[in-house]
């Protein structure tokens, strides 16, 4: 009775459903309320880009009237439920992706009503992308670490602001459902630590490079980090540098805005899982990188044996999926993405941009399905401090489906560039009204891309089978590219 009680004290929990609600005085959305299976979840509010304008000089923050207010909410379920969302604005068509759910809703005034059989993320978009709703469904959890145990930091419902989190060995951070921890969590040299919860870790009041992400691991092995939330990084998210062992699985990544805010990055990292999680980032997405810095630097360490599944990605600005565009390292291979929904994306899909010595192979791009809009914002640079976003219409522009690239960038650290060997493109689907274009390139004789296979390419569900079908340009030093329609 007692465990029963204090459960009920800090969420609401009905058949099938757990939510939480939010803190006193924590801002929630102004556009949208939200019942599962009858329960209330709060919707909070958080900051995402506008439109997709970017600058890259020092000392700079990303202007506001570049931004805008979304929402999002959370809740575990152990069964199916029922969601439904009330608009306080009026609207004349909704989509709720992934499309590969296939979602059914009802629509009767301002409430949109469907069903989840299954957890996972989703989002639903009113008269398309602008101020959107972020739907996070988790199963129950399953590790919940006792609170007074002094190898935990334990961050129960309500607001928290502990400051910056050193982590140490064998430390567990977790965060309840109903928690919001305004922090940034480093790891330095630790292991066994695990970060888990289903609260909210946020990095909001930290001005640019002085958190360092929401959580930043380096030189660390046997990291888990699960369920949690992370929110408005200073600069890239969720980085692991040197790392070994990484358990990555159903974290939410939202409200990334500023600029060099990346989602996901694994540099120099072997052994990495990242599963059934949520990134919608300004920056790259979910990104492998070979890094050379001045100090502490990690770049004689390969990236290896790393796996993506089970994702579902929304990039307001950069690559949603990518290996670059720093390669320093001796190797980045035995590399999976599988089972991935890219439901927004502004450059490039699927992407290798290979700027330093590395020699990159042993990629699989697998099950991957991109949603393409008919209209589709063109990604500008932003030359100096005021300017305003004014892309050209005319462009009709079209983000790009599969890119390989072989070239020194302004990114590179080595002075040799590497190869690209055995890529494999692997059940892709693309939904739209245009089929983005794609391109492969080499460098030179020494630096070129062989071996790439595009195994049951299908726009709208027809197969493309050849080069010119698929708007595939191959350039210079590219050699041994099939297209293959069957199973191998």
């Amino acid at each position: 009775m007692a465990a029963a009680l204090a459960l009920l004290a800090g969420c609401l929990a009905g058949k099938n459903v757990v939510t939480w609600p939010a803190p006193e005085g924590e801002r929630l959305s102004a556009d949208y309320t939200l019942r599962v299976n009858g329960l209330p979840a709060a919707v909070y509010s958080c900051r995402v880009s506008a439109m997709p304008f970017n600058q890259v000089w020092p000392g700079y923050q990303r202007p506001l009237d570049q931004t805008e207010l979304a929402g999002f909410a959370y809740w575990s379920m152990s069964g199916p439920v029922t969601v439904e969302v009330h608009s306080r604005r009026p609207f004349q068509s909704v989509a709720v992706r992934p499309l590969s759910r296939g979602i059914r809703w009802q629509v009767k005034g301002r409430r949109i009503r469907f069903r989840l059989d299954r957890p996972g993320p989703v989002t639903v978009e009113l008269d398309g992308p602008r101020n959107a709703l972020h739907l996070f469904a988790d199963p129950p959890e399953s590790e919940v670490p006792k609170a007074g145990d002094p190898d935990v930091l334990y961050f129960g419902p309500g607001v928290h602001r502990p400051g910056k989190i050193q982590l140490r060995s064998g430390q567990t951070v977790y965060v309840a459902g109903g928690a919001v921890v305004y922090t940034a969590i480093d790891g330095r040299g630790v292991s066994n630590v695990r970060i888990l919860g289903r609260g909210v870790i946020d990095t909001s009041e930290f001005e640019r490079g002085q958190g360092g992400g929401s959580i930043r691991l380096s030189g660390s092995t046997g990291v888990k980090i699960e369920g949690v939330i992370l929110r408005d990084p200073d600069v890239w998210c969720l980085s692991a540098f040197g790392c070994r062992n990484l358990d990555i699985s159903r974290v939410k990544l939202i409200g990334l805005w500023r600029y060099n805010a990346d989602g996901i990055d694994i540099c120099n990292s072997q052994d990495v899982t990242i599963r059934d999680s949520f990134v919608r980032s300004f920056d790259d997405a979910v990104v492998l990188k070979g890094l050379k810095s001045r100090q502490q630097s990690f770049d004689a360490r390969p990236v290896r044996n790393v796996l993506a599944a089970g994702l579902v990605i929304w990039c307001d600005w950069g690559r949603a999926l990518e290996i670059g565009a720093e390669t320093s390292a001796p190797e980045i291979s035995e590399v999976a993405f599988r089972d991935i929904d890219v439901i927004r994306n502004t450059h490039i899909a699927m992407d290798i941009q290979h700027g330093d010595r590395a020699a990159v192979r042993g990629i699989r791009f697998e099950d991957i399905r991109v949603e393409v809009d008919d209209s589709n914002p063109q990604p500008l640079l932003q030359k100096e401090p005021g300017e305003t976003y004014r892309p050209r219409p005319e462009a009709n522009y079209l983000p790009q489906l599969m890119v390989i690239v072989i070239r020194r960038n302004r990114y590179s650290a080595d002075t040799e560039r590497g190869t690209v060997r055995d890529v494999l493109f692997r059940n892709i689907a693309v939904t739209g009204s245009r089929l983005p274009p794609s391109s492969f390139t080499g460098l030179d004789a020494q630096h070129d891309v062989r071996g790439v296979t595009i195994q049951n390419l299908r726009f709208n569900g027809r197969p493309v089978t050849g080069a010119e079908a698929a708007g595939l340009r191959l350039g210079t030093f590219v050699e041994a590219v099939r297209f293959v329609e069957n199973e191998l």
